[in-house]
């Protein structure tokens, strides 16, 4: 089974822990009818551990659960500035060494700057943390206006509920998008969001709950070609206002949005069937096979067959463990 460890310092804030548990825990077993994660919550640094100002964690597990962890999850502490446990950074190292799988959520990226592993290496946090995080660790290249970075054995991501886009992703590289999507819904959220971070975006969540139809009718629609006045048109608005109410809800244009929709649909085609690469890609809403592999290839990083394989195998080998 998968140990995933989450090393907690003191005082760190409960919500972005939270996610963890959420996503990660045991409790989600059931609920999606296969081998789940080991969740280790552990103390980060000799106790006790407080959880913010709410009580003390009350855990059997130290920082000997990085030691036997696959992937290490690393919530934020309570202060970014604060000089970090040693044993913390050393264990984060050797975990990293040994090949194990390292993320933070938002200002935990600090703690794994402080360990030297975002050196080099693109990385995100917390909007209002970002010109710190550049400040204090010159050797990160910050990333300033994405949910998320996945530099492959390190991930990083931005505010509180970038954490969860975070570990659903995580969820989507292990078991692939229909599991994801599954877990996402279990939580009551999409099961990937497209922009950069959500605190840019200037519409208040109240108003752009509205604007789910706009995206459903676009969703029923994206085995054929989609034109933007068409759609304009089906939500009631002028293609200029519904340009412009999309990229301040979405952060992105109606066809970028579009068109990583159509990849969605696609890699969950290559996972639960057998259909060739072009009859996904005319389900897909692609004039062409070579259309599919130029949008997989720019969002995904690698080609559809090659994402069916990996998955494929993947598949098989849960099945026989």
């Amino acid at each position: 089974m998968h140990v995933i460890a989450a090393p907690v310092t003191d005082h760190a804030p409960m919500f972005e822990l939270s996610t963890v548990v959420e996503v990660f825990g045991s409790g989600r077993a059931a609920s999606m009818g296969m081998p789940w994660y080991d969740l280790r919550i552990c103390a980060g640094e000799p106790g006790p551990v407080h959880l913010g100002e709410w009580g003390l964690l009350d855990t059997p597990h130290g920082l000997e659960a990085l030691e036997v962890a696959d992937t290490v999850v690393v919530p934020p502490p309570h202060d970014e500035r604060r000089e970090f446990p040693p044993e913390l950074l050393d264990g984060l190292r050797r975990a990293h060494e040994r090949g194990a799988r390292i993320a933070s959520i938002c200002t935990g990226a600090f703690i794994l700057a402080a360990a030297g592993l975002l050196d080099g290496r693109p990385a995100i946090t917390h909007w209002n943390s970002l010109d710190d995080l550049a400040r204090r660790h010159p050797a990160v290249r910050v990333q300033p206006a994405v949910l998320y970075v996945d530099d492959g054995d390190v991930l990083t991501s931005a505010g509180s509920a970038a954490g969860l886009d975070l570990c659903l992703h995580l969820v989507r590289l292990d078991h692939g998008s229909r599991v994801a999507g599954t877990a996402a819904r279990w939580s009551v959220v999409p099961p990937h969001r497209d922009g950069g971070q959500a605190q840019y975006v200037p519409m208040p969540v109240a108003e752009s709950s509205s604007f789910g139809p706009w995206l459903d009718w676009a969703r029923d629609r994206l085995d054929r070609p989609v034109e933007i006045k068409e759609w304009a048109h089906a939500v009631g608005a002028s293609p200029r206002t519904f340009a412009r109410r999309f990229r301040d809800a979405t952060g992105e244009t109606p066809l970028q949005w579009l068109a990583m929709e159509r990849v969605r649909r696609a890699q969950d085609l290559l996972e639960g069937t057998d259909l060739p690469v072009e009859t996904v890609a005319a389900r897909c809403g692609f004039v062409t096979a070579a259309g599919l592999r130029k949008h997989f290839g720019r969002r995904v990083g690698t080609t559809p067959q090659q994402y069916r394989r990996t998955f494929r195998s993947e598949h098989d080998d849960r099945l026989a463990g």
